[in-house]
């Protein structure tokens, strides 16, 4: 078997902050473990614009140049936006980091994770939460601490609780909504008004989601830059922040992530990636309670 082509990430110069989305990834609250579900959460690929650590890419470049000529649907635009940072099985090791006025923190992570179902996350550093596991099975969500040799299941209570002390929840990511799906969209920008896609979401009657409305904002070959997310009011929540685009294993993949809230304009939770592999090798007991535990 060929060894996966780890990918090569250039290091930039920390914003003093932050994410998730993978992986994420999502989440806000104090920046210890010891609050909220000791303050741990999950990684996983997530809804709409949240895809966090189990991420998987975007299409082949070589298609996303060749279908950026044509002119696309709606639902075309959402579906690459959705499925940027989702896929099969992927491995990854991040450095995230979390600024509020309170405090500030930065932890390594690695991740794996199968489709959007299952993700396992390990934190590898500061030394003092070093082996503190997440596991995420379809909308379940455990964490297990080894200072006290105990396994939590994530209660529904606490699911809009911080995930790790970030700008994301719990319940940012186990929910797998697609936008093409839950919302309906009008594309208010086009690459030869302004150089971007822009497309304006409003959610449909029965959709299970919690936002008014949904801007996200995409390059010509259609890789989200933005995604902003307002209230039923029409206020700005948060905003979602994509760059450092790099191809990896023949996929254009944004290798660093930032979450804004927009009522904490210093605040901010960063999700950049060191190494990621797509199509890894992953034993089958990986997501279980018994690999949690290791």
């Amino acid at each position: 078997m060929n060894r996966p082509v780890r990918a090569r990430v250039v290091r930039v110069p920390r914003l003093g902050a932050s994410l998730l989305g993978v992986l994420g990834v999502g989440v806000l609250g104090v920046g210890v473990l010891g609050v909220g579900v000791l303050g741990v959460g999950v990684l996983g690929a997530s809804p709409i614009g949240l895809p966090l650590l189990g991420i998987a890419g975007s299409r082949p470049a070589g298609a996303a140049e060749a279908s950026a000529t044509a002119d696309p649907t709606i639902d075309e635009l959402l579906d690459a936006a959705d499925d940027i940072q989702r896929g099969q099985r992927s491995h990854a090791v991040v450095r995230m980091h979390v600024k509020t006025a309170n405090y500030e923190r930065t932890m390594k992570m690695e991740s794996w994770a199968e489709g959007t179902d299952k993700t396992l996350i390990r934190i590898l550093e500061p030394p003092k939460d070093a082996g503190v596991a997440t596991l995420k099975v379809d909308d379940n969500i455990w964490n297990y601490l080894p200072k006290v040799d105990r396994t939590m299941k994530v209660p529904a209570g606490m699911m809009g609780e911080s995930w790790m002390g970030s700008h994301f929840t719990n319940d940012d990511l186990v929910k797998e909504s697609r936008m093409s799906e839950d919302y309906d969209g009008v594309i208010v920008g086009r690459p030869e008004d302004g150089g971007r896609w822009v497309i304006e979401l409003t959610p449909k009657p029965d959709a299970p989601v919690v936002w008014g409305k949904v801007v996200v904002t995409m390059t010509p070959d259609r890789i989200p830059t933005t995604i902003e997310y307002f209230d039923e009011k029409g206020a700005l929540v948060r905003t979602l922040i994509f760059d450092d685009v790099q191809e990896v294993e023949g996929r254009r993949v944004p290798m660093r992530m930032r979450l804004q809230p927009a009522d904490k304009p210093d605040d901010v939770t960063e999700i950049q990636y060191e190494t990621l592999d797509f199509d890894v090798e992953i034993p089958p007991n990986t997501f279980s309670l018994q690999a949690l535990r290791r």
